[in-house]
């Protein structure tokens, strides 16, 4: 019999083919993001922001193997050594690159056949609530695992993903803020929501004041303004955790910028091109959105305001159960409400989508671009950590910033306003950018 879980909330199913449906999709993602690579390209040199690829597929089929072979079937690791290995939590980071791993060969042997035999528990069955849940767990950690590959191969500079692209969107840029009435917001997911993290659990009334946000984030020819502005110069736009950044990182423009005959030059993977002047800002990190708003006179909005932007109803008034799963209300995304699951393989301008937009006329509120908010990332009132991977959130309550909304890379199954996504303020290698609120 499958094992309970600790803090299962309701009684949640999916059926086997759709979970086993999911599986395979999110198996064919991971690996067409490193199908390309060379074998010196999987095995690069040590960096302190990701992960070595060719361990980081060993440790996607851990996962699997661990918290649903093993823990929820008790059966025996499918590999010798897995724990010492893959373990995320028991290897430290820089100690992945001084492991001797098994061939990439023998990792993939070893994931595809952990992926089978998870398929093969389910198949012709009703799973169970505790196993659609740690089934999904399985299959959106594999999911964010695709988004790290997609950053990694930018930090690495190797060629953009091989993937089937849509049509660019084009729509220009989208001034103007929208006005949101204040009051109590329950803030957080409510217990009718089919699958959340704990960190998201749950919702709690926050009281706050009016506040206009902008439509838009904020794009790439207005961080250039800042930048042209000697805004990184100017330690007045900078607290002091940003002007210790500023020493340490000697930055004077974004991570993946460079000047070339008097334009600005961004580098896309391995190539650099202009700037898009409508395109959101994009690897910039909390310090540098926090010293934009402070040279603009803006600032940054708390979680609970981009929430309440995103999924309150444009009279104001917002009850758990009128919250909106999205800015557009409760369809699953879809190509023209959101830049999702790399379908574009790039940024689109912020005025595109307009289908998009929330209730108060914010754009693009989910996907791409993940949004750094003014929030330290903390449990909410009540937290219980979800086992059995308590690890998830409690490592990183105190030390992380909060984003919200998802980028062209996120994968769409995931995402939803409730979403709380955290990284430490000094990260400017992930897709993130922000928008901002009038002080």
């Amino acid at each position: 019999m499958p094992v309970e879980l600790v803090n299962l909330h309701n009684h949640f199913v999916l059926s086997a083919n759709d979970l086993i449906g999911m599986v395979d999709d999110a198996r064919e993602r991971l690996v067409s993001l490193v199908e390309d690579l060379s074998e010196a390209q999987l095995n690069s040199p040590y960096v302190e922001t990701v992960n070595i690829l060719h361990w980081e597929m060993g440790h996607v089929g851990f996962f699997y193997d661990s918290f649903i072979l093993r823990y929820l079937y008790g059966c025996q690791p499918q590999l010798e050594d897995a724990d010492e290995l893959f373990d995320s939590f028991g290897v430290p980071h820089k100690e992945r690159w001084m492991l001797e791993l098994p061939s990439y060969e023998s990792i993939l042997r070893y994931i595809s056949a952990v992926k089978e035999a998870a398929i093969d528990r389910i198949a012709g069955t009703t799973p169970s609530p505790t196993e659609t849940y740690l089934y999904l767990l399985a299959i959106y950690h594999e999911d964010m695992h695709s988004e790290a590959f997609t950053y990694t191969r930018q930090t690495l500079e190797y060629p953009p993903p091989i993937r089937r692209r849509d049509e660019v969107a084009s729509g220009g840029g989208l001034s103007g803020d929208a006005e949101v009435p204040g009051g109590a917001y329950p803030l957080g997911a409510a217990e009718h929501q089919p699958f959340v993290y704990d960190n998201e659990k749950w919702a709690h009334p926050v009281e706050m004041e009016p506040f206009r946000i902008a439509r838009a984030p904020v794009t790439q020819g207005e961080f250039a303004e800042f930048v042209d502005a000697g805004g990184y110069d100017h330690p007045e736009y900078w607290s002091y955790g940003g002007r210790l950044w500023l020493r340490d990182a000697n930055a004077k423009h974004p991570r993946y910028w460079r000047r070339d005959a008097g334009q600005w030059m961004q580098r896309c993977f391995n190539q650099y091109e202009a700037i898009r002047e409508h395109h959101p800002v994009v690897f910039v990190n909390w310090w540098e959105a926090e010293a934009w708003c402070n040279w603009a006179g803006r600032r940054l909005p708390t979680e609970a305001e981009w929430e309440r932007a995103a999924s309150t109803e444009s009279n104001g008034v917002c009850e758990v159960h009128t919250k909106r799963t999205y800015p557009w209300g409760e369809d699953t995304p879809s190509a023209d409400t959101a830049n999702l699951d790399s379908r574009r393989g790039a940024c689109v301008d912020v005025g595109a989508l307009p289908e998009s937009d929330s209730p108060f006329g914010c754009r693009q509120m989910v996907g791409n671009v993940w949004e750094w908010t003014a929030s330290d990332f903390y449990p909410f009132p009540g937290f219980l950590v979800d086992r059995p991977y308590s690890q998830y959130s409690c490592a990183s309550f105190g030390y992380h910033k909060v984003l919200r909304g998802g980028s062209w890379a996120t994968c769409s199954r995931l995402i939803r306003n409730t979403w709380r996504n955290f990284f430490l303020p000094h990260r400017n290698d992930i897709l993130a950018g922000f928008r901002s609120c009038a002080r």
